[in-house]
Order: structure tokens, then sequence, then C-alpha cells
């Protein structure tokens, strides 16, 4: 980097000067998309104010030194995180970077050896989707080693790291208000633990509609289990035997919804017409399913590209701070709640 006068003007001098991170000026420098427009406007007029001009060649050099990032991710059986690990690679294939990928099957143990052994092969980032029941102490050696951390998909109370995530609660909520303003006042949720970010988002915004509508949230309808197919079945078995069983549910995730499916045909219970089925994720599978899933789309291979771009702004910048992205969501309705079914493209 150099610039025009005799005292030399950084990427630290523009930022305290735009009240902005070094992260943000650099993705002005490299005209990224993630930052918002006026913010964006004002780091590129004090830019042209100290004459600063961006050596693109030794950004190159540095990032040349620096190019594995490790990619930390929860279930790749799940193919939502899949499909998130596909969105994050395809940023980094562009960007010449190369992903260490490492599936910590939900373990934080093992999330915890991961972490060493890529901190000892000297990667330059990590994108993490963090394991149940993970916490804040977890990444210490990570914050110790200075390397740049987001999280994806769950935040993390007290960890004082940047995430990449949807709005979860908000997509339970419409969901939920969804089957409600179609005379399902008896709503089950489906799927996923309380040590679970997400679950206790998503559960929020289930129990906020719910209670909007006068309607106290019954716990024999909240039936935990593991987010996959298996626990589906079993979660939707164990809501039936409730005294006054519901007529709809609201899924962790799409996989539980599909395993909830399953457990309706055993019973003879059609899906959409005899039960209400509404998932979350809106994988690639959800418009295939017989019947298609109505679900809470949350864009995952956009929200991995983000992660990517902001651990590829932090690295840059030489910065280990980000803001925080919580990405709009959008309820998708197809044939499997029995209402106002679209047909899947």
């Amino acid at each position: 980097m150099t610039a025009v006068g005799r005292n030399k003007i950084t990427i630290v001098d523009i930022a305290k000067k735009a009240g902005v991170s070094k992260s943000t000026v650099s993705l002005v420098l490299r005209h990224s998309p993630l930052t918002r427009p006026d913010t964006a406007e004002k780091v590129r007029k004090i830019i042209d104010e100290v004459g600063y001009v961006y050596n693109r060649g030794a950004a190159n050099l540095r990032k040349s030194r620096t190019n594995v990032v490790g990619m930390v991710i929860n279930d790749l059986t799940n193919p939502f995180f899949a499909e998130l690990a596909v969105g994050i690679e395809r940023v980094f294939h562009a960007a010449g970077i190369v992903p260490m990928i490492a599936n910590t099957a939900e373990d934080p143990i093992r999330q915890g050896q991961v972490f060493k052994t890529m901190l000892e092969q000297g990667v330059a980032g990590l994108i993490v989707c963090p394991a149940r029941g993970t916490d804040a102490a977890a990444f210490r050696v990570v914050a110790k080693s200075g390397v740049p951390t987001v999280l994806a998909m769950r935040q993390l109370e007290g960890s004082g790291l940047p995430a990449v995530c949807p709005d979860n609660a908000r997509g339970a909520r419409e969901a939920t208000e969804h089957l409600l303003a179609h005379g399902h006042n008896r709503i089950a949720f489906l799927g996923g633990y309380k040590d679970m970010a997400v679950f206790g988002e998503r559960a929020s915004g289930y129990a906020q509609a719910l209670e909007a509508n006068g309607i106290k949230v019954d716990r024999n309808l909240v039936a935990e289990g593991p987010p996959s197919r298996a626990g589906g079945m079993a979660c939707l078995a164990q809501v039936l035997e409730a005294d006054d069983a519901p007529t709809a549910a609201l899924c962790f995730n799409d996989v539980v919804a599909f395993g909830a499916i399953l457990a309706l045909r055993q019973r003879h219970i059609e899906p959409g017409s005899g039960f209400a089925v509404i998932g979350f994720d809106d994988v690639v599978e959800a418009r295939h399913y017989t019947p298609a899933l109505s679900t809470v789309a949350v864009d995952s291979f956009g929200l991995g590209e983000r992660a990517a771009h902001a651990i590829l702004g932090m690295i840059q910048a030489g910065d280990t701070w980000a803001e925080t992205y919580v990405g709009p969501v959008e309820l998708i309705i197809r044939q499997s709640c029995g209402t106002d079914a679209e047909v899947a493209a």
C-alpha cells in the first residue's frame, strides 16, 4: 500500500476518519457489495481526500502467503450445511483460497481438536458452524491465536465473534402465523434440542405467534429430538400421543419435516390434507419431495457466500472484527401444509 504525500496513509487511518472498521475499508477498496451504499460513499470520499492509493499487488502477495481457510461444519450429513459449504467454497475458489474442511458431527470435543489442528496448520481464518453444546470458552484458543473467525448459522452468546445467520425467530413466527390463519390452533414444534442456539430462536418465534393469538404454548406439543429424519419420526409420534393431538407442525428443519411426513404416512395420515407440515431451511430436496414441502427459505448458498466474503475482508484488513449479519427469510408455501399450495417449479 502506498499513499500520495509525505506521510504514509494506512487503512487504519481511513477507518478512524470514517468511523468504521478496517475490514469495512478493505471491502470498499475491493468494491465488495457487502457494504451499505452510504457507508461505501463516505469511505471513498475520505480515500479521495487523503490521496490514498490501494496497492493491489501487495494485497495479492499477502493473500498468497495465507491462502488456506478452515471450514468447520457441524453436520455435513445435513443437506442444508452441505449447501452452505458449497456457497463458502464457491467464493474461496474465485479468490484463490484453499478450504480445509472438517465435519465435527455436533461433537464439541472433536470441534476443539479440529481448532487445534487447523491453527497448527497456520490457517489464515476460520468459518465455524458451532457444534451443539458449544460455549464461548471453546473459542479461547482461537481468540489467543488472533486468527479471524466468523460463525455461520449459529450465533454464540458471549463469544464476541461476528456471525452470519438467518432471522430464525421471524421465520418461525411467520410459519406459525400462517398455520393459525388457516384454522390450526393445535400446532406442534418438532425436533432439535434446547442447547442449540437455533432451537431457542425458532422455538421463540413459534411461541410468539401462538401467544399473540391468545394461545398458551402446550409443552406436550414441543418435542425435542435429533435434527434428522429419524428424529422427525420420533417427535411426530410423541406429540400425536397428546390428549388433544395437534393438526399441524412446524419442524426445526426440513430433514425433521421429511421424517414427520414419513411418520404420518405410516399412520395412514396424508400430509397436507390430514395434517399440515412446515419445515425450515428450504433445502433443494424440499421442492421435489412428495408432497412438496412448505418451508422457511433461508438461502443457504447466499449465507455461505456472505460468510466467505466476511472472512476474506477480515484477512485482507488484518482485523478480527466484522459486523454480524442476520439475513432475511421467506415462507414458501407448497403442498405439505395444504393451504394455498403452489406447484413446485
